[in-house]
């Protein structure tokens, strides 16, 4: 059984955060990846573990080798200053992932770099998709925790407490351009309603020479009755 650290509530959508954080405490959670990583499938073989925290010393992800659907995946992550970092979800096709999956941001949001970005490209969101709600990211080099919720073309994300994000794949139809009418990084090539609702999970490594770091990294099945935070 993993330990976390109290999580600290926000004012938006932090009760209904909670309450399901809460309801999966008595859940039968399972690794992501074994200690030693020897179920993992890491190409490059630029990732290491040491003290129970995963970390890469290039830009390359570690994946599983199965596939996943309708799951809670739940996690910490430290960043190093202006780390740009993701979690990646149903990816179909690993050698060219980007335009295959949907990616999770992770980012240091208060780093200078990344000022100027669109909010689409912000922590807890979707990556080129859907802005995250609000900041709830902590200053580089603290823990943050994240659980992400996908049942089929349903994803939400549970930043340090608060509901950062709610998105249904099927309203997203276009390549280039996202419901709210924000254009989508042109590399991110096929409609997120397009995508399948099934594949492999990752974490994106060294991206931009920032360093980032995972721990308690776990899943769960998600039933289908059980709400969505």
């Amino acid at each position: 059984m993993h330990r976390f650290p109290p999580v600290q509530i926000a004012a938006a959508g932090g009760l209904a955060a909670l309450l399901a954080i809460a309801a999966d405490s008595g859940s039968e959670w399972r690794p992501l990846f074994a200690p030693n990583l020897a179920d993992a499938d890491d190409p490059a073989r630029v990732w290491t573990v040491r003290d129970g925290e995963l970390t890469a010393s290039e830009d390359q992800c570690l994946w599983t080798r199965d596939d996943y659907e309708n799951f809670v995946l739940d996690l910490e992550f430290r960043l190093g200053p202006a780390a740009n970092s993701g979690v990646i979800l149903y990816c179909s096709d690993v050698k060219n992932w980007i335009p295959n999956s949907l990616e999770i941001q992770i980012l240091d949001d208060a780093a200078p770099k990344w000022k100027d970005v669109p909010p689409t490209w912000k922590c807890g969101g979707v990556f080129g998709r859907l802005a995250p709600s609000g900041s709830a990211v902590r200053p580089a080099g603290e823990w943050n925790r994240m659980s992400i919720y996908a049942r089929g073309p349903h994803i939400a994300v549970v930043l340090n407490g608060q509901t950062v994000a709610r998105m249904d794949l099927r309203r997203w139809t276009s390549a280039s351009k996202n419901p709210d009418g924000s254009d989508a990084p042109p590399w991110l090539s096929q409609a997120p309603a397009e995508l399948p609702t099934k594949g492999r999970i990752g974490l994106q490594g060294r991206h931009g020479g920032a360093d980032i770091f995972f721990r308690n990294v776990r899943w769960r099945p998600l039933t289908p009755d059980e709400p969505l935070p």
